[in-house]
C-alpha cells in the first residue's frame, strides 16, 4: 500500500504529468521537494511518526546551491536509505544507459525506474501497480538491452576498436593507431575479424549500430 508520497522534481510540467498519475493511483496527498537538500528535511521530520512509503526522484535534481555536493539523485537516493532505509524508491529520468540504470538497480537497491518519454504515463502506472505490491518495476525494453549485453562479452580490444570508431576514426586507419601504440594484434584482419564477431552475436549489420548500442549500454 503507498499512502504518502514524496516527489522530488523540479520541472513543473513533469511533476504536473506525476501528480496526476498519482491521483489516478488513488494516492491524492503528495509532498514535493525541489532540490535535494528539501527533500532531505521532508524525509528526516516524518520517519518518526508518519513515514514516506515512496520517494520518486529524477537523477538530474538540483541541490539548492550551485555547488553539486550530494552527486544529483543518486546521492539523494543514498542519503535519504541512511534516514529511513525502508523507503522505497521510484526514479523517473530521461537517462537511456542501461549501464547507469543498471547500476541503479544493484548499487542503490531502487524499486523501479520509468524513463521519460513516449508512454511514460502507461509505464509509471504500471511501476506503481508493481511496487504497491513489494515488486520491483524493470521496464521491459531495459531487460531486453542488458540480456543483449549479456550475450557477448567485450573484450578489453573490443572495446577499444568501438571507442575508435565512435571517435571518427575510420576502421581501415585503426590497425595504424594499434601499431603505433604497440597494441596487438594490429592486423586489418583482426579488426574486421573482431567487429565481425561482435555484430553477428549482437545482431548488428553496420558499425554504427554497434557503436550506438555501446554508447546506450555505457560500454564506452
Amino acid at each position: 500500500m503507498l499512502k504518502n508520497v514524496l516527489l522530488a522534481e523540479d520541472y513543473e510540467n513533469t511533476s504536473l504529468t506525476i501528480r496526476k498519475t498519482l491521483a489516478n493511483f488513488g494516492i491524492a496527498a503528495t509532498d514535493e521537494a525541489h532540490h535535494i537538500e528539501d527533500a532531505l528535511v521532508k524525509i528526516a521530520e516524518r520517519v518518526e511518526e508518519d513515514p514516506y512509503d515512496l520517494l520518486i526522484t529524477d537523477l538530474s535534481l538540483r541541490e539548492e546551491g550551485q555547488i553539486q555536493k550530494t552527486g544529483g539523485g543518486q546521492g539523494l537516493i543514498a542519503a535519504a536509505r541512511q534516514i529511513q532505509p525502508d523507503l522505497k524508491v521510484l526514479v523517473f529520468s530521461r537517462e537511456s544507459k542501461a549501464a547507469v540504470i543498471e547500476k541503479l538497480f544493484n548499487d542503490l537497491n531502487v524499486d523501479g525506474y520509468v524513463r521519460r518519454g513516449h508512454n511514460d504515463t502507461h509505464e509509471l502506472r504500471l511501476a506503481l501497480e508493481n511496487i504497491a505490491r513489494n515488486r520491483r518495476y524493470f521496464p521491459p525494453e531495459l531487460r531486453l538491452m542488458i540480456k543483449q549485453k549479456n550475450t557477448y562479452d567485450f573484450t578489453e580490444f573490443d572495446i577499444l576498436i568501438v571507442l575508435l570508431l565512435s571517435q571518427g576514426m575510420r576502421q581501415k586507419d585503426i590497425p595504424n593507431y594499434l601499431k603505433e601504440n604497440l597494441i596487438t594484434p594490429s592486423g586489418l584482419s583482426s579488426v574486421e575479424k573482431r567487429l565481425r564477431r561482435m555484430k553477428e552475436a549482437l545482431g548488428f549489420s553496420k558499425n554504427e549500430q554497434l557503436v550506438a548500442f555501446c554508447k546506450d549500454m555505457g560500454i564506452i
